[in-house]
């Protein structure tokens, strides 16, 4: 019980800087928070915590190094709690291998990287930060100015809050999170980032560039799946592999010597539709489609002319796959125009994805 006793007289302490998340921890009584590593799912859950009586608390978080060569036994939890009339238990950076069952309390919040599907338990998934919360943690900066900060930081919340020095934050982050062999397959990921790939052709490039065996690539693409470290986009038009985008666009224009900006474009549109859980998919080099037969296209630089012209001549594309609205998606710029009875509208990503949050 010696390290049950540490744990409860460390309980974490108010976070300095803390800037409120969109998502607010649900006050059933068992919660389920999970997110990618990186996501800020302990910060919510310390910020959370300022609010109980950390006398009726135990808070264990299986990350800490001072419990790295601790032994856990459900059945030894659960008599402390009832011991110390523990009201709320706290299971942060936990996996299912970890404890054989999950110890019986009052209230129980458990965060995890993937969905542990407990019964009795609701679910909240956190992702990294989207566009709004990214100002908000800016403290304020123009629009087109936050565009650029945010080109450069990414979307991990502790990325802003260093922004001097973002290279050294992202090292600091890959370093934490990712053991060497992740991360040789992490920059293998982020150099065919947007591409159409299968898990095979990931295991082929991945074998030309490090020692790595077949059974454990197919293994952890499926961990970094069901994680969301990377994400796998259905494509309806390109057959033969699925769209590949990693968590975060700035992460992985850092992996790579080399990253063309309309890729790293194409990211921030598709994870701005997946951290708004849009239903959508790929159509091909087209853009994406959404359940609701709008098309969105990024296209950062171009300008109406060219995108008029471009829409004529796909627009036998357009008609085929059903398409009601065009979105196109710009850096600046902003214009609209209809061909026939599709309406085709260009904004802003700043715009984009704050005026229109409720639609995405």
């Amino acid at each position: 019980m010696k390290i049950l006793d540490y744990c409860y007289d460390h309980s974490p302490t108010a976070l300095p800087n803390y800037m409120p998340r969109k998502l607010e921890l649900a006050d059933e009584n068992h919660v389920n928070l999970y997110g990618v590593r990186g996501a800020g799912k302990s910060s919510l859950v310390i910020e959370y915590l300022q609010e109980m009586d950390h006398e009726t608390l135990l808070y264990i978080d299986f990350e800490s190094p001072s419990l790295i060569f601790s032994s856990w036994n459900a059945s030894d939890i659960e008599e402390y709690i009832w011991s110390n009339s523990i009201e709320l238990l706290v299971l942060d950076n936990y996996n299912k291998h970890i404890l054989e069952s999950i110890p019986d309390a009052e209230r129980i919040i458990v965060t995890s990287r993937v969905s542990l599907e407990l019964d009795g338990f609701s679910t909240s998934e956190l992702f990294p930060l989207d566009y709004e919360e990214f100002l908000a943690f800016g403290g304020g900066i123009s629009a087109t100015s936050s565009f650029n900060h945010f080109l450069k930081l990414g979307t991990l919340p502790s990325a802003p809050k260093n922004s001097t020095t973002p290279h050294q934050e992202l090292k600091s982050f890959i370093i934490k999170s990712f053991d060497p062999q992740e991360l040789r397959l992490l920059v293998v990921l982020a150099t065919y980032q947007t591409h159409h790939l299968t898990t095979h052709q990931i295991y082929i490039y991945a074998k030309s560039r490090f020692k790595v065996s077949k059974d454990w690539l197919y293994k952890k693409i499926n961990e970094f799946t069901k994680e969301g470290v990377i994400h796998f986009i259905d494509d309806i038009y390109q057959k033969g592999g699925k769209k590949l985008i990693l968590f975060d666009f700035a992460l992985s224009k850092y992996l790579t010597i080399e990253q063309p900006f309309i890729t790293q474009f194409d990211s921030i549109i598709a994870l701005a539709l997946i951290k708004h859980q849009r239903e959508f998919k790929a159509l091909g080099i087209h853009g994406y489609m959404t359940k609701h037969g709008e098309l969105i296209i990024p296209a950062p630089f171009e300008s109406e002319e060219s995108m008029w012209k471009k829409s004529h001549n796909k627009y036998s594309i357009y008609k085929r796959y059903e398409v009601k609205r065009v979105t196109i998606i710009t850096v600046a710029n902003q214009y609209n125009y209809e061909i026939d009875n599709i309406t085709f509208e260009a904004l802003p990503f700043y715009e984009w994805s704050i005026v229109n949050e409720d639609d995405l």
